[in-house]
């Protein structure tokens, strides 16, 4: 059976009582980090959209800086379980797409800003 519903419209707050909001579960996705680049992944700009549906399933579409990451499982289970500690969060789907492709540009000021901290030209 798929859990998945019809998303709300992007910005949207969810009705259900008690579901994050997409802001909420950007700021949960915080603590996850790419193992060799020393910035999180929502300032990194590797999360394309976030979907949050009425029975409390989450639908993260994300990418990584690279095809064949080896990463990739890490990153997955790292972001299920920072978002599944939200209140109401009942699931949580990561699907990794290619296209767009990741470019230093997707970063946020944040992340390009902890990027120069660390010496990189960005």
């Amino acid at each position: 059976m798929d859990e998945r519903q019809e998303a709300l419209p992007e910005g949207e707050k969810a009705s259900g009582e008690g579901l994050p909001t997409k802001e909420q579960v950007l700021e949960a996705l915080k603590v996850v980090y790419d193992p060799e680049i020393p910035v999180n992944i929502v300032d990194l700009g590797l999360v394309y959209d976030v979907e949050i549906h009425e029975n409390g399933v989450v639908d993260l579409t994300m990418t990584l800086t690279a095809i064949g990451c080896p990463a990739q499982d890490m990153v997955k289970a790292d972001a299920e379980m920072a978002v599944m500690r939200l209140p109401g969060v009942q699931g949580v789907n990561v699907e990794f797409v290619w296209t767009p492709p990741w470019t230093p540009a997707r970063m946020t000021e944040e992340g390009k800003r902890m990027m120069r901290m660390f010496g990189f030209n960005v």
